[in-house]
């Protein structure tokens, strides 16, 4: 059975995960053709060989397979598989080259006995872990890949969505019904930080537009890292729209904020967060009635 406690009220996986996987991944390869599947909506004919600003090919890349338990609590351990590349480009992202670089890992195996799959079922099997964490990089773009993975995976294994939510409504109606859970980052609580940092525009409509998609469809957990010196321009505005918009959202509070891959190009981003931060920022989510979750 699926562990009740990972799921929403209202969650929507259907009977046989392994069929609308299947069925999905093979509508996600034709999307490779024009690729819409984030929301730089690049069009590109990837199975020709064509690069967005993503970079990515027509096969996803895992760089990071393994156990881990440094995610929400009641998450771990999960299995994480983490596939390379992304269509964001965040100074401070904490896996860097593996995160900007799509051709980084190895195309997982599929098939038995060696299979990527076949170590998350022994996994399972063994009792070693909660659930399985599909992340990046960012996934998205690697919609076909990632689908045809969770489709291999038990249909008892409770299966996480990890995603930077810079997706599109044609990515969203592939994920619809897969996943038991999403994770799904909430960066910049505002424009002008997210295209300075992360070289994306419109970035505050996009994620919000996708969380109020995904929030009655699946346990959705909001994760924000809180940056050094971001206290106000970013994390006050993000947890007053989550207070307004997303009441009832769980949210995830980061605050192990490390200066790594190009954090050095932002003077506030030099440092590791201070404790007078985490404080007040767990004092702005308490006041505004937040969910807040380890």
């Amino acid at each position: 059975m699926v562990d009740a406690a990972l799921l929403s009220p209202g969650e929507r996986r259907p009977a046989s995960r392994a069929r609308l996987g299947a069925l999905r991944a093979a509508e996600a390869e034709a999307h490779l053709r024009s690729c819409h599947l984030c929301a730089h909506r690049c069009g590109v004919d990837r199975l020709a060989g064509a690069l967005g600003p993503c970079h990515a090919g027509p096969e996803g890349r895992v760089f990071h397979a393994q156990v881990e338990v440094g995610d929400e609590s009641d998450l771990t351990p999960v299995f994480a598989v983490a596939f390379s590349g992304c269509d964001l480009r965040c100074d401070f992202c904490n896996t860097g080259r593996e995160s900007w670089d799509p051709s980084a890992g190895s195309v997982p195996d599929l098939v038995e006995p060696e299979g990527l799959a076949a170590r998350i079922r022994r996994a399972a099997e063994a009792g070693s872990i909660r659930s399985v964490m599909i992340l990046g990089g960012e996934p998205t773009i690697h919609l076909p890949s990632a689908l045809r993975l969770v489709a291999a995976l038990p249909e008892t294994l409770p299966v996480v969505w990890k995603t930077n939510a810079h997706g599109t409504p044609e990515s969203n109606a592939l994920l619809d019904g897969v996943f038991d859970v999403w994770v799904a980052d909430l960066k910049f609580g505002n424009d002008a930080c997210a295209q300075r940092i992360a070289r994306v525009s419109d970035y505050g409509r996009i994620i919000q537009d996708n969380l109020l998609w995904a929030a009655p469809r699946t346990r959705l957990i909001v994760r924000h890292l809180l940056m050094p010196g971001h206290l106000d321009c970013c994390w006050r505005p993000v947890a007053q729209w989550l207070a307004s918009a997303l009441p009832q959202v769980e949210v995830s509070l980061r605050t192990g904020f490390w200066p790594g891959w190009f954090s050095a190009r932002h003077p506030e981003l030099r440092r590791t967060g201070r404790i007078t931060e985490e404080r007040e920022a767990r004092r702005i989510g308490e006041a505004l009635g937040l969910r807040l979750i380890e």
